[in-house]
């Protein structure tokens, strides 16, 4: 265990780092005044005091002129855990605390087997299905699964934000539905003294996990009030722009077979997807099970694992988890080999394709790899990790031309083609 501290992440101090003790402190500009000093005028002689408590931190203003924000919300006092950030004047900081980056993973790793040994109390198989959406909650991404009717789509998700403790909205995309349905509206109010004026009414969009069921049956117009949640994690009504909880986490579902009266998700809606988890029939074993379950009289209470101060931890430490050169080598050949030209072009493969993966397909590769060697206990990134997430990441971001349909090809077929044919990079030799 190393030794509680704060880091400073942009500015002049960039860089800097002041370390803390346990119990408490003070942090201001004026030095042999505060315990912490940084010289910016932003911050009075005694901004605020600190107090350190095990892995937490507890910060309290005291009457400072530009005060202390966490989450860009203007706070007196707050709790901070391991690796989140607050500002003190316009200083930005991070508090860590000191836990070691090995532990931190050994506890993830423990913890994600009871989430899945408690999510499995209700849910009958789908172990992979299960392994992605885990995987893409902690590396900060957002799914879509695609499945038929009556697979569990919907249960699943909501059995994953109570074993996780997320606030949980669903939102079922129809036809007629709004984006301010989604977002939120302003609406006219009056007060008692007769003033009139707009007050917002947050959407369901303000959740920490929502589902999306059956996005494809939304016009464009609607499915686009999502893009900015799911890449900026904020919301813009007029000329006002709110952040939403963190973290947020947002689960579509769609249906496979029906295509009368949906709509075709856009690429660029796609491409906000760091999964596309498709969601199987079951063996013969788990459906009887289903069926023995589901046809008894039984409501199974489902336990808190984690809370969500764990899970933001659990996402920080997986951000750090090394990964190599030869790693990052071979999942932008994965990508590379899926472009129309270039010299990375593999006529084999570009000759079935339509258009190929964009840059965040390997952004997502290596997000993806590190989630998974979290759930290993591991601290190093292996190419085996990314050909796990090769299919459900690349399977939407590729499309195949009229030949290859023609001829029954699909996506993940083409993935599993280029898969096979990309070696690992070799590790160079020294004599």
């Amino acid at each position: 265990m190393g030794k509680p501290r704060i880091v400073v992440l942009e500015g002049t101090y960039l860089g800097k780092v002041m370390p803390l003790h346990e119990g408490v402190q003070t942090i201001g500009r004026g030095e042999g005044l505060a315990d912490v000093s940084i010289p910016d005028k932003s911050i009075s002689k005694v901004h605020a005091t600190l107090e350190v408590r095990g892995d937490v931190l507890h910060i309290i203003d005291k009457d400072s002129t530009n005060g202390i924000r966490v989450n860009g919300d203007k706070v007196r006092q707050a709790t901070i855990h391991d690796q989140q950030f607050f500002s003190v004047g316009d200083i930005y900081f991070r508090f860590e605390s000191g836990e070691e980056l090995a532990d931190q993973i050994k506890d993830f790793k423990l913890k994600v087997q009871c989430v899945f040994d408690e999510i499995k109390r209700v849910i009958v198989g789908q172990e992979d299905v299960l392994k992605q959406i885990v995987a893409c909650i902690f590396a900060g991404g957002h799914s879509l699964m695609v499945g038929v009717p009556g697979l569990a789509k919907t249960v699943t998700v909501n059995s994953l934000a109570q074993v996780l403790d997320l606030s949980f909205k669903r939102v079922q995309f129809t036809p007629d539905l709004m984006p301010s349905d989604i977002t939120g509206t302003n609406i006219l109010t009056e007060a008692e003294d007769g003033s009139k004026s707009f007050r917002f009414v947050k959407g369901p969009v303000f959740t920490q996990l929502l589902l999306a069921d059956e996005i494809n049956r939304t016009p464009p117009k609607t499915q686009a009030s999502l893009l900015e949640a799911m890449q900026e994690k904020q919301v813009t009504v007029g000329d006002k722009t709110m952040p939403l909880p963190k973290p947020f986490v947002v689960i579509a579902t769609q249906n496979p077979i029906e295509q009368e009266g949906t709509y075709v998700l856009p690429e660029a809606q796609l491409d906000r997807f760091m999964f596309n988890i498709h969601v199987d029939y079951p063996t013969l074993q788990e459906e009887e099970e289903i069926l023995r379950r589901t046809t008894m009289k039984q409501n199974i209470p489902l336990k808190k694992i984690l809370k969500v101060e764990e899970i933001m931890q659990f996402q920080s430490a997986i951000q750090q988890i090394e990964v190599s050169s030869y790693v990052i080598s071979y999942a932008a050949r994965l990508v590379r080999t899926t472009r129309l030209n270039g010299e990375d072009r593999d006529p084999e493969i570009s000759d079935l394709l339509e258009w190929g993966a964009g840059p965040r397909a390997g952004q997502y590769l290596i997000w993806g790899a590190k989630a998974y060697a979290a759930m290993d206990g591991r601290l190093h990134t292996t190419c085996e990790d990314v050909r796990a997430c090769a299919i459900p990441v690349l399977r939407h971001r590729i499309s195949p031309n009229f030949q290859s349909q023609a001829q029954g090809i699909k996506s993940e077929d083409i993935v599993k083609r280029i898969v096979a044919k990309v070696k690992e990079p070799g590790v160079p030799k020294f004599i």
